[in-house]
């Protein structure tokens, strides 16, 4: 599991971490410019967050698809939110809060089907693609990670 460039410095080598990563569990390692980090969250290996600083709070646009219909919300605590919300699948986090929301709301007006859900059209299923990465958790983790890292 390792991917190697000698020619190019600073390309990331992946490898297992030996222990979870402290700040978001990931298993996923990569050594950069000598020093290893989390490959989900870019956490470096050894630093522990400290424990008196308040967890920065990370504001994220979700898209949830449940059938054929896709709710776009707003969360501080994505997790617990969306443990009490009914769905198939999440489709995507976007950086941003209430406002970011409220105008994906105005943007995609024309598919509502009542409240926050609309229909799974071509146009919102393409912002939705524009956004999406290979797990959104892993967006979630870095944006969580420089949050912290500014505040520490």
């Amino acid at each position: 599991m390792s991917a190697r460039s000698d020619s190019v410095p600073d390309v990331p080598v992946t490898t297992l971490l030996p222990d979870p990563c402290t700040l978001c569990a990931g298993l996923e390692g990569e050594r950069v410019s000598g020093r290893l980090r989390c490959a989900w969250c870019h956490w470096r290996v050894g630093d522990i967050p400290d424990p008196d600083l308040e967890r920065p709070t990370v504001e994220v646009v979700y898209y949830l698809r449940y059938a054929e219909r896709i709710k776009i919300g707003t969360s501080t605590r994505p997790r617990q939110r969306l443990a009490a919300i009914r769905h198939d699948e999440l489709l995507a986090f976007e950086l941003g809060g209430r406002t970011l929301e409220q105008q994906r709301h105005r943007q995609f007006a024309a598919l509502r089907e009542g409240g926050e859900w609309f229909r799974s059209a071509p146009e919102l299923l393409a912002h939705v693609a524009a956004l999406r990465c290979r797990d959104p958790w892993r967006a979630h983790a870095r944006w969580t990670s420089a949050a912290l890292r500014r505040i520490a």
